[in-house]
């Protein structure tokens, strides 16, 4: 077998390239290196260079320009790295990058025979997407729509040098520029679906020290952060009614406090608080835990002890969390939003608009009144999950076989 060199560009590696730059790693004849930023982690047999961006001041660039510049101030990182590479004796056959913070701008330059991949996550548009589809929090102002467009810049500027490149779900691809599609390949990153599954045994222990397993009542909500993108909002102003109709139920919440997409909360403030504060005096809060981000073992056992998992987004990119939550055959209860339809429909899940706060609370309600009346739907989540996005069985292989194809 000829020798192949492999190269990943991430700013936060390994993200989304984990299963397959370590299982590539391990395959015979095959090198692998990354180059990431300092928040990066190392994964065995994959050489990994980091850089840093150390006082950037983009605020005397205009204000259409500041993203870009910022992009550009890392794209030079990247290419001292990529360049350190090279003289090391390391020339990449193949080279799989996430366009959207400028790291792809320097890779010709450095390694032009290479075959480029680009990882096509999402495409920044005015309407019906993460902008432009709450109207609780409006876009401000044609200029915020100009700035908006110019996020894209980075990412044109790689689709138009790639030779490849893959998007996770339908849905996600065709928010790309037409022009560019025919580019771009379906293929999802997959879940482990061995290690996600169903546990009838499973339990889950609360700070407070409460034990809950699968007897008992539990809604389950989870996110990287607890934001409006994903629903949040929402999903805590079902809960008063919920919680009154369903006086045994507990409520696991599962994210951070910060914001990984969109605006942020007024200063000294959190999306959580924000919108705890609107309920907290029609709940009892005891009966509502908020765990943060979790140990994914962990994580894994809150959702095999749900009874009835919320999953909202706006038209974004689908999170790993529902796939996640149906191959752990939990009851998902989604937002009806373009990213979830491509996965789930009324065999495997239940769907309700997303601002339908009253639906959310029935159907939750209904889950809880009638649990042994889902136990096909859970079989049909889990299923789903098996059947298009299992990690070892599916996913991997068609990853790593597109990655090793020649030039087309």
């Amino acid at each position: 077998m000829n020798q192949m060199n492999v190269l990943f560009i991430h700013n936060n590696f390994p993200a989304q390239f984990a299963q397959l730059a370590r299982f590539l790693a391990q395959q015979p004849g095959i090198q692998v290196a990354a180059v990431g930023a300092q928040s990066s982690r190392s994964i065995k047999e994959v050489k990994l260079l980091k850089y840093a961006l150390n006082n950037v001041d983009v605020s005397q660039s205009h204000p259409f320009a500041r993203r870009f510049d910022m992009e550009c101030h890392r794209a030079e990182q990247v290419l001292y790295n990529l360049t350190a590479l090279k003289s090391s004796g390391f020339i990449p056959d193949v080279i799989m990058a996430h366009p959207g913070w400028g790291e792809a701008l320097p890779i010709r330059a450095v390694f032009p025979n290479a075959r480029l991949i680009i990882y096509c996550e999402f495409f920044y548009g005015s309407t019906d997407r993460d902008v432009g589809f709450d109207p609780e929090f409006p876009t401000v102002g044609i200029d915020g729509h100009v700035g908006l467009h110019l996020k894209n810049a980075a990412t044109l500027l790689a689709l138009s040098e790639c030779d490849a490149g893959i998007a996770p779900t339908h849905w996600q691809r065709s928010t790309f520029p037409e022009l560019f599609r025919d580019k771009i390949s379906v293929l999802h990153e997959g879940v482990d679906t061995a290690r996600a599954k169903p546990s009838a045994d499973a339990s889950f222990r609360l700070p407070s020290g409460r034990v809950l397993t699968a007897r008992d009542e539990v809604i389950t909500f989870a996110a990287r952060n607890l934001e409006p993108l994903r629903g949040y909002h929402i999903f805590i102003r079902a809960l008063p009614r919920i919680l009154a109709e369903r006086p045994n139920a507990h409520v696991l919440i599962v994210g951070g406090d910060g914001t990984s997409y969109g605006a942020p909360p007024p200063v000294g403030t959190t999306w959580k608080s924000i919108f705890l504060d609107e309920i907290s005096e029609r709940i009892d809060c005891q009966r509502l835990s908020f765990v943060g981000r979790l140990a994914y073992e962990d994580y894994l056992s809150a959702l095999q002890v749900s009874s009835a998992h919320v999953y909202l987004t706006y038209p974004f990119v689908l999170s790993w969390q529902l796939l996640e939550a149906m191959s752990v055959g939990c009851l998902v209860i989604g937002s009806d939003t373009a990213p979830v339809r491509e996965v789930l429909n009324e065999r495997n899940g239940i769907k309700v608009p997303f601002f339908d706060i009253e639906g959310f609370a029935d159907r939750v309600v209904e889950a809880l009144v009638h649990r042994d009346r889902f136990s096909e739907v859970r079989a049909a989540a889990r299923q789903t999950v098996l059947d298009r996005y299992d990690l070892a069985g599916s996913c991997l292989p068609a990853l790593s076989n597109f990655v090793r194809a020649p030039h087309r």
